[in-house]
């Protein structure tokens, strides 16, 4: 097996097999650990044992992950490009070990092969077994998500997964590869201005410059410049089958708000769908370290938080689909909305929940636009700090965002230089961060101070900056600028259906029915308008898109939750606290039939 692409500080994998008879990939982060004797034979409850002979192939790359390996005796290897000329070994896992990462709990396809080294046996447990353990069991959990969400890293910084070919200068390239970061899809991306392997592909698959991007994968898959749907159903991305276009809830975005949302209105039986038009998680899902959330007083990772989250609401029976980007929103009669979609579906529900959350504003200076997507970041996550390890970067921001992306890219490049237009931080800022930033040997803050040019054609080399007090302007030498300058929502979809604000945030409450087209529509139903509800009865508001809401995850996750006791006001479900019932609601005949008319006491 030839090639290696071990990370830093990780063992090289030997060549030759004779050579690797008994070793493995020692456990790096977490993302390899030995299970106990009492949790495997946990695991065994649900399980099979399997005997595997050598060059037995457990899982293949490209195919759809349904199985979940323990290793009891023998060696099983990780392998990429198997069966080629490119084969190489990933990492090598022995007895106590299991295989797979964070695409085995969605049911994506495996971007590796699993092939037995040495004769032995493994416990076979299926996908459904795994994700029943994995959220009843808090050990085994912990420890299995924790080492998928690891692995996937790996996979990530070992280039591993599909390439994407294409140029830096093509906004096509750019939305494949913001696609590809934002859901954690490992890929590797081939630059077709300076990477000669980017000329040497395009003459193997017959292809001119002119119909990049191209996604290749294995060497059997090409696409030429696939939506983000396309690459979507090539990695096994979820998707609403055909016939799903109805049911009781439809969340429209999956940050903390919407998955929250999900969590609530699926556990207390309503049919529940999430819809999302890039990647679960939101903006949090971007964060590198949130330390602020309740219950996590060590931290927790944005992808971690978002991954917890979306399994929570896949136990409970939520449906996730994305990418679907909603471009309209309608009432059907009287009991049901219709939101429409930019492929042309519709789905139908008898509430909506708006958890669209906002996006950083990009910073409108010369010379920006070009080098977006490859210098210039609006998110600070282990992608885009792989690349920061030599070279110092500028971080634009005074908030939280902006506080933690500086954190954690310090623990990358040699300098940080974070860029703040006021004259404090403590104005936007956490104390806890601000203490954290001001310590930090390799941050340098520097008060009132903007971006008013960015310069380099390829890559950014420098940074024109003014301080606002004294004009006084200075050249920094950077190679990543990462933006955090505040955020705008994403409404325009909504403009002229429901109200919103003078910046284009969704207005709720008593705010909302005031600035209603048809107030009338209150009288009628005989209440005013709830806390959490739009200028549209039954079309709900929460997290970052809310009008007045608190820019926190904390919050978004409440309001989320808070939203489902308002769905169910709403359908007219009872409100007694720790009572269930499966009744129809009267006039509701097609109120689904898993519905348990039950309702938090605090919610009450």
């Amino acid at each position: 097996m030839s090639g290696d692409r071990s990370l830093p500080g990780e063992e090289p994998v030997p060549e030759k097999a004779d050579e690797a008879a008994f070793w493995e990939t020692p456990d790096i982060y977490g993302a390899y650990p030995r299970l106990t004797e009492e949790q495997t034979a946990r695991l065994a409850e649900h399980g099979q044992r399997r005997n595997m002979a050598p060059d037995d192939v457990l899982i293949r790359e490209g195919e759809r992950c349904e199985t979940f390996f323990v290793v009891l005796s023998g060696t099983v290897a990780v392998v990429e490009d198997y069966g080629t000329p490119e084969e190489h070994v990933l990492r090598v896992h022995g007895p106590g070990r299991f295989i797979g990462e964070l695409g085995l709990l969605y049911g994506q396809v495996a971007f590796y092969t699993a092939v037995a080294r040495e004769p032995g046996e493994v416990l076979v447990v299926s996908l459904d077994q795994l994700r029943h353990l994995v959220s009843q069991d808090p050990t085994i959990g912990d420890i299995v998500l924790r080492a998928c969400l690891c692995r996937r890293a790996l996979l990530v910084g070992q280039g591993a997964g599909f390439r994407i070919i294409g140029s830096r200068y093509s906004p096509d390239t750019r939305r494949l590869r913001e696609f590809a970061v934002r859901n954690r899809l490992p890929h590797r991306w081939i630059d077709l201005e300076t990477d000669g392997e980017a000329e040497e592909l395009l003459r193997r698959f017959g292809v001119g410059p002119a119909q990049t991007p191209l996604v290749i994968w294995r060497d059997t898959t090409l696409l030429r410049n696939p939506s983000n749907a396309e690459l979507a159903r090539l990695i096994g991305l979820p998707s609403l089958p055909a016939g799903n276009r109805h049911g009781d809830v439809l969340i429209v975005g999956s940050g903390p708000a919407g998955l929250a949302a999900a969590v609530y209105a699926a556990s207390e039986g309503l049919s529940t769908t999430v819809v999302e038009a890039m990647a679960t998680g939101g903006q949090a899902g971007t964060s590198s370290r949130i330390e602020n959330l309740l219950g996590f007083p060590s931290g927790i990772s944005g992808a971690e938080l978002t991954e917890r989250a979306v399994l929570q609401a896949d136990k409970f029976g939520a449906r996730i689909s994305l990418p679907l980007e909603a471009t309209g929103l309608h009432p059907k009669d009287e009991d049901h909305y219709v939101v429409a979609f930019a492929d042309g579906s519709e789905i139908a529900a008898r509430a909506v929940v708006l958890a669209t959350g906002a996006r950083y504003r990009r910073l409108q200076v010369p010379g920006i636009e070009r080098l977006e997507g490859t210098s210039v970041h609006y998110s600070a996550t282990v992608y885009e700090a792989q690349q920061c390890r030599t070279d110092p970067v500028a971080v634009v921001g005074g908030g939280n965002s902006a506080g933690q992306a500086v954190l954690f890219l310090a623990g990358y490049a040699p300098k940080v230089h974070l860029l703040v237009r006021g004259s404090s931080l403590e104005a936007n800022m956490s104390r806890y961060l601000v203490d954290q930033v001001e310590r930090h040997p390799r941050v340098e803050v520097m008060l009132h101070t903007e971006v008013t040019e960015v310069i380099g054609q390829e890559v950014l080399e420098e940074l024109d900056v003014v301080d606002n007090r004294t004009g006084g302007h200075r050249r920094l030498a950077v190679r990543s600028l990462f933006v955090f300058t505040g955020a705008e929502p994403h409404t325009e979809w909504l403009a002229g259906t429901i109200a919103l604000d003078s910046r284009g945030f969704v207005l709720t409450g008593p705010e909302a029915q005031e600035a209603c087209a048809r107030p009338e529509v209150w009288h009628g139903l005989g209440r005013s308008n709830m806390t959490l509800e739009t200028s549209l009865p039954g079309v709900f508001a929460v997290g970052d898109v809310r009008s007045g809401s608190v820019k926190r995850v904390a919050s978004a996750a409440g309001e989320g939750a808070m939203a489902i006791h308002f769905v169910h006001r709403h359908l007219g479900h009872s409100a007694v606290p720790g009572t269930t019932g499966t009744s129809a609601v009267a006039g509701h005949a097609d109120v689904s039939p898993h519905i348990r008319h039950k309702e938090s006491a605090w919610l009450a």
